[in-house]
């Protein structure tokens, strides 16, 4: 096994290889490779890889996957554009912590992050003022700090991306609820904006930054319709109270697993966890992987005693 991570984030990719070979795996079945990325890819495009594992944007992962060697197996995971649709009936001050929870920790780093959340009637206004409580009395700072809540993006240039996402929904017609400023050079404060534009970035494209935005709906219909409307495709959630409105919503989105009345980025290591289209290949989750990493053999035995031989048919 060899693990390629991103150079910016080197050091618990190192730690874990480490910790594994204490736990008595053998130095060489596990290396770590620090190289560029045009160097990876000569060691992905290796006819003697049987499996490639990849973890990032679609863009390089599809175009890893264009260049794999005949015959060699591979799992890609993208990230999504998580969505949530809460309903008219929904919990609100369950569904505002869970938000707040999914679509801030991590600084909103987390592939499968709470990014748009879909209202349906007239319960919006009620949850964003829930929403912007809550966010407004998280802490954004240094990790190190126990009483941070929400830490450092990155790189400085992500904070400049989100800053410009933000901001250009907000030119085209969003209300900024909260938010929408960098803290020093390497943190965004939690940002939560109502009703951008369909077309804006913060509705299409994973932000991958504490960034949360609200669309007022006029029915369960028209919620649906527009989480579905964009091509990336992973985890997503529901808040309701009836089981059968909560049944509806998980049959009608587009996703791999749909989490009722929690966030969308819940899961425990036995769950399957996929990105659709776009947004992945194969199934991740210790089951998937097994089964994914897995070739099975079928041997076929023919006995053939003396008796058998000379016997006529």
């Amino acid at each position: 096994m060899i693990v390629k991570p991103s150079l910016a984030t080197p050091l618990s990719c190192l730690d874990y290889v480490r910790i594994l070979r204490e736990a008595g795996w053998p130095e060489d079945r596990c290396r770590v490779l620090l190289a560029s990325n045009d160097d990876a890819e000569a060691l992905v495009t290796d006819p003697r890889v049987a499996f490639f594992s990849f973890i990032g944007s679609a863009r390089v992962g599809w175009s890893l996957r264009s260049k794999l060697a005949a015959g060699t197996r591979c799992a890609l995971e993208h990230g999504g554009v998580a969505p949530v649709i809460v309903a008219e009936d929904a919990d609100l001050e369950l569904a505002a912590q869970a938000i707040t929870k999914g679509g801030f920790y991590h600084a909103g780093q987390v592939c499968v992050s709470v990014q748009r959340v879909f209202v349906v009637g007239t319960v919006a206004d009620q949850l964003a003022e829930k929403l912007v409580a809550a966010a407004s009395k998280l802490k954004t700072g240094d990790p190190a700090h126990p009483e941070t809540d929400v830490g450092p993006l990155i790189a400085e240039r992500e904070v400049q991306r989100v800053g410009t996402w933000v901001d250009a929904a907000r030119e085209a017609g969003a209300a900024l609820l909260c938010g929408g400023e960098p803290v020093g050079t390497t943190c965004y404060a939690p940002t939560i904006l109502l009703d951008p534009p369909d077309s804006s970035e913060i509705a299409r494209q994973e932000v991958f930054g504490p960034v949360i935005a609200l669309f007022r709906c006029a029915s369960l219909g028209d919620a649906i319709a527009r989480a579905n409307a964009v091509e990336a495709s992973f985890q997503a959630a529901v808040f309701a109270r009836d089981l059968d409105t909560a049944l509806e919503v998980s049959d009608r989105l587009n996703g791999s697993a749909v989490m009722v009345n929690d966030h969308t980025a819940f899961r425990v290591d036995w769950m399957p966890f996929a990105g659709l289209g776009p947004s992945g290949l194969g199934t991740g989750g210790i089951p998937g992987t097994l089964d994914d990493m897995t070739i099975e053999k079928m041997t076929v035995i023919r006995r053939q005693t003396p008796a058998a031989l000379s016997a006529t048919p």
